[in-house]
């Protein structure tokens, strides 16, 4: 599925390819709406109706994904109600095999996330993801989330790479095309994101939920 001889970096995705996305789903899904709905006094359903709306109001831009933003305009502490359910935050199966393998194979290992430094750091706290790669990057230090080709032209700043030689493996199918528009020549998705959920039917990219079947030609 993937020539890895043609491959020099590999950059990765957190949330739903190398972590579970059940923890993400559950918290803006089932908690949040609860939280909200208490705090404003409203029905349950009326307030996740109204919640899950707003929310995708939002998807895409960098405010889909920032705490702080939510914060605000809730008026609830965002990163301090994640803790509670901290407990669900995990590695997807196979994932931490997968990163071995390929930094031992000596490719350069690179995160790349939209997630807010809170909700980073939080997940780097209960995994210690961070140690599995030679670097952690965050869009919203860019100010750009992966969606946006302003991204990977300030990634290719502090992080050079060759477009042509470069692996990501990304859940989402919005960044992907991002990444494919911008040129990065292998691309791989995430069929079950979610361990919850069902697995999804991929058609434009190279897809897998076994991390095993990738690294065998490593």
């Amino acid at each position: 599925m993937l020539d890895w001889q043609a491959i020099d970096t590999v950059l990765l995705d957190m949330d739903g390819t190398l972590l579970d996305l059940h923890f993400d789903s559950h918290f803006w899904l089932e908690l949040l709406p609860e939280r909200y709905a208490q705090a404003q006094g409203l029905d349950l359903q009326q307030a996740r109706h109204w919640l899950h709306g707003r929310i995708r109001e939002e998807q895409g831009a960098l405010s889909w994904y920032c705490l702080d933003y939510w914060t605000e305009q809730l008026n609830l502490p965002i990163a301090r109600l994640k803790r509670d359910i901290m407990d669900r935050i995990g590695f997807r199966p196979g994932a931490e095999t997968f990163l071995k393998a390929v930094r031992d194979s000596g490719r350069r290992t690179v995160i790349v996330t939209n997630a807010h430094r809170d909700s980073l750091a939080l997940k780097i706290e209960v995994t210690a993801i961070d140690t599995h790669v030679d670097l952690v990057i965050c869009s919203h230090d860019f100010g750009q989330p992966k969606e946006k080709q302003a991204f990977w032209h300030a990634l290719q700043e502090v992080e050079p790479f060759n477009p042509q030689r470069t692996l990501l493996v990304d859940d989402s199918l919005a960044v992907l095309a991002s990444a494919r528009r911008y040129g990065i020549a292998h691309l791989l998705s995430i069929t079950q994101p979610d361990s919850m959920q069902p697995p999804r039917r991929i058609d434009d990219y190279d897809a897998t939920n076994d991390f095993s079947e990738v690294i065998a030609a490593l």
